[in-house]
């Protein structure tokens, strides 16, 4: 059956009027869903029984079960769910930075995945490291937001994770669509649970607060550049010579950084509106000085941020990150030639709060186990 969390209002509007329902009731169910984020059909007390009744015979009501949460020194919280198949999959809430006088920010970007694993095998990442499994369907990623904002709830009052009569408080204000998975390769899916988690009966999230991430698959970049939603547009570069991008993102070779650029050009005519350029600093592969020039002119050219993050070591792999010397060299090159940058200072180092991360090192210890 179809989750009633991957419907939009029409949809379901359509629903209740074949129905025969009064037109409050769709309010009514929405405020259910959305406002106390309620987990079962027997929850939604504002209802009459029989339309329960409907509702469950026609609609899947599946949400996401905890597996693991990890907490970092710096508040960035990360949380392991498991999908209805037991497919793993993993958010990431991030704080803004505090407010002065030690004040605990009100601001949180939470880092949503959008497939089970990954097909574009970036040497570094783990999200792809045990394949691709599948696309998260509309309800998975709209979950991820409610699901978060339930543990949140349930930590801070010492309630069960179901269904409350009060509101829960709005803790997601920020959305990143940088978790595990390549976004843009599950369109169709993100776009509608995007519409979903924007809309003011749904998530209430203003599409300016909503990034959406790709390594640069270039036809779904200007599809994207079409769409009328304002939706930020973040590019996993990585690297910014064809040369470099091509020994840690096999994406690269379908489509090499003049296509990229000129979709990303494409975007910002019909948007109007900055792109970034995330790219994590690697040692000995992207983190020299003389990256610096060849990043500096695409971002000038391009009008686009660049945030710079420092590598998040995954078993297994490799790779490194740059001593704290060379990441402040390379911002300081950066800035030196015009360029807008940031450097992340790491929030969730100490949680495996890359992608894929947490999730791979708890499948490899079910392995081990036999679970």
């Amino acid at each position: 059956m179809t989750d009633i969390r991957a419907q939009t209002f029409e949809e379901l509007e359509a629903r209740f009027k074949a129905w025969g329902q009064p037109a409050y009731r769709l309010p009514q169910l929405l405020d259910s869903l959305y406002v106390h984020r309620v987990t079962d059909w027997d929850a939604m007390s504002n209802l009459p029984k029989a339309l329960r009744s409907l509702l469950r015979e026609n609609y899947a009501l599946h949400c996401l079960e905890l597996v693991r949460k990890q907490g970092s020194r710096d508040t960035t919280q990360k949380f392991l769910w498991r999908l209805h198949d037991n497919s793993l999959i993993d958010s990431v809430l991030i704080p803004a930075n505090p407010a002065l006088y030690g004040e605990a920010s009100d601001r949180h970007t939470l880092c949503v995945s959008t497939q089970v694993g990954c097909a574009y095998g970036c040497k570094f990442c783990a999200s792809g490291l045990e394949g691709w499994k599948r696309n998260l369907g509309v309800e998975e990623i709209v979950e991820q937001v409610l699901a978060v904002e339930r543990e949140r709830k349930a930590e801070t009052a010492g309630e069960p994770r179901s269904a409350s009569p009060e509101p829960a408080e709005r803790v997601v204000s920020n959305l990143v669509i940088m978790g595990m998975g390549e976004p843009l390769a599950n369109y169709d899916n993100l776009l509608k649970a995007l519409r979903i988690l924007n809309a003011p009966w749904g998530g209430g999230i203003g599409a300016r607060k909503i990034t959406i991430s790709t390594s640069g698959l270039v036809p779904q970049i200007k599809k994207l550049a079409d769409e009328p939603m304002q939706f930020r547009l973040a590019i996993s570069l990585h690297g910014a010579t064809d040369a470099t991008r091509n020994k840690i993102m096999p994406v690269n070779k379908k489509y090499p950084l003049s296509e990229l650029a000129a979709a990303c050009e494409y975007y910002q005519q019909k948007k109007g509106r900055m792109i970034t350029f995330e790219y994590i600093l690697i040692a000995g592969v992207n983190d020299g000085l003389d990256q610096t020039k060849p990043l500096a002119a695409l971002a000038r050219r391009l009008h686009a941020k660049v945030n710079l993050i420092p590598y998040n070591q995954v078993e297994g792999l490799p790779w490194e990150r740059p001593s704290d010397e060379t990441q402040e060299n390379f911002l300081k090159a950066l800035e030196q030639q015009k360029v807008v940058a940031t450097l992340r200072r790491e929030k969730g180092h100490d949680i495996d709060a890359a992608c894929g991360q947490l999730r791979l090192r708890t499948e490899r210890e079910l392995a081990q186990s036999g679970a």
